[in-house]
C-alpha cells in the first residue's frame, strides 16, 4: 500500500470533512464532545481557507487528513485524524512529517490532545512532542523546531529556501536580510523551485521587482528589491500583473520598510559564518528564520 500525502486548500473540503467525521465518530464518547463532530463542508472550507491542510490517501482513497493553523509562535495542528480501516498503515507519522516540513521557519508545531485518550497522547510523545499545558480534559503539546540553520554552501541554500517555499500561502510575505553576496537570490531562487513558478529568479535591482507566474495553479513569487525604493507605497507605481494578496511576496532589502504589506511575515537574516581559516574553500552561510504574526 502506497501512502501520499499532499498540500490542499477549501477545494478539498469534501474530503477532509468525510475523514474527520469518520475518524472522529470511531473514537470513544467523551464529555464534552470532540469539537471536530461539529464540523460541516463551509466551516471546514473556512479552516482550509487560513493555511491550507494536509490530506493522506492509501492507493488513491482519502484516509488522513490535518487541518492548519498558526500561532504566534508556531504551526498549529487541527482535526487531526485517519480512519480506521487505514490506521497501522503509517498514515498519522507520514502526516505528522508533512506538517513538521511545512513549519519551517516557525518555533514550533503544537497540538491539543484529550486526557481522555491515553493512547493518542503517546504517539504525540513518540513524535518527540512533549506537554506544554493542561486544561482539563484537554493536554496541549508542542514540538520545538529549530529556526536556525547553517548552510555550507549555495546548493544548500537553494535547498531550503525550497523547503521554506513550500510551506508558504497566498498573501505571504517574505523579508531578506543579509549583505551583498549574502546569498538572497539563491535562497529566492528556491523559494522559486518550491512554489513552482516560471522563469529563472534573478536579483531583480534593475528592475525593481519580477512576477514569476505559478506553473501549478498556485500564487505567482513577487520578487522585489528593495534597495533603491524610497518607501514600499512606490509599490504602487510598479504597476505589478498580480494582487499581492493572492501572491507570494519577496522583498531583499526590505528590513524596516516592507512589514507594513501584510499583516504577518516571514524575516530570514542570511550571515556569513566568521572565524572560517583562509584555506577554507567554502563561504558556509548561517540562515535565521522567524515568523512574525500578526504585527
Amino acid at each position: 500500500m502506497s501512502v501520499v500525502v499532499r498540500r490542499v486548500g477549501p477545494e478539498a473540503a469534501a474530503d477532509v470533512l468525510a475523514v474527520v467525521q469518520e475518524a472522529f465518530g470511531a473514537r470513544p464518547v467523551l464529555d464534552p464532545p470532540a469539537d471536530a463532530l461539529n464540523e460541516d463542508l463551509d466551516s471546514v472550507a473556512r479552516l482550509l481557507g487560513v493555511r491550507g491542510g494536509l490530506l493522506a490517501t492509501l492507493d488513491g482513497v482519502p484516509v488522513g487528513c490535518v487541518i492548519l493553523d498558526v500561532a504566534p509562535d508556531g504551526l498549529v495542528l487541527r482535526r487531526f485524524g485517519v480512519v480506521p480501516a487505514a490506521q497501522g498503515n503509517g498514515v498519522a507519522t507520514a502526516l505528522v512529517e508533512a506538517a513538521v516540513d511545512l513549519a519551517a521557519g516557525r518555533q514550533a508545531v503544537r497540538v491539543v490532545a484529550r486526557e481522555e485518550l491515553p493512547g493518542t497522547v503517546a504517539f504525540w510523545e513518540r513524535h518527540d512532542f512533549v506537554v506544554t499545558g493542561r486544561r482539563s480534559p484537554y493536554v496541549e503539546m508542542a514540538l520545538w523546531l529549530g529556526t536556525s540553520f547553517d548552510v555550507p554552501e549555495a546548493e544548500r541554500m537553494r535547498e531550503l529556501g525550497e523547503r521554506v517555499g513550500r510551506s508558504l500561502v497566498a498573501g505571504d510575505l517574505v523579508v531578506l536580510t543579509g549583505e551583498l553576496g549574502a546569498g538572497k537570490t539563491t535562497f529566492t531562487q528556491g523559494l522559486g523551485l518550491g512554489l513552482q513558478v516560471r522563469g529563472d529568479v534573478t536579483s531583480p535591482t534593475f528592475v525593481i521587482a519580477r512576477v514569476h507566474p505559478s506553473l501549478v495553479g498556485g500564487p505567482d513569487l513577487v520578487h522585489v528589491d528593495a534597495y533603491r525604493l524610497g518607501g514600499l507605497d512606490e509599490l504602487d507605481d510598479l504597476d505589478l500583473d498580480t494582487s499581492l494578496d493572492s501572491a507570494i511576496t519577496v522583498v531583499e532589502w526590505g528590513a524596516g520598510l516592507a512589514e507594513g504589506l501584510a499583516d504577518s511575515r516571514l524575516e530570514v537574516v542570511i550571515e556569513r559564518v566568521v572565524g572560517q581559516s583562509p584555506e577554507e574553500e567554502l563561504d558556509p552561510r548561517r540562515v535565521c528564520l522567524r515568523w512574525v504574526v500578526g504585527q
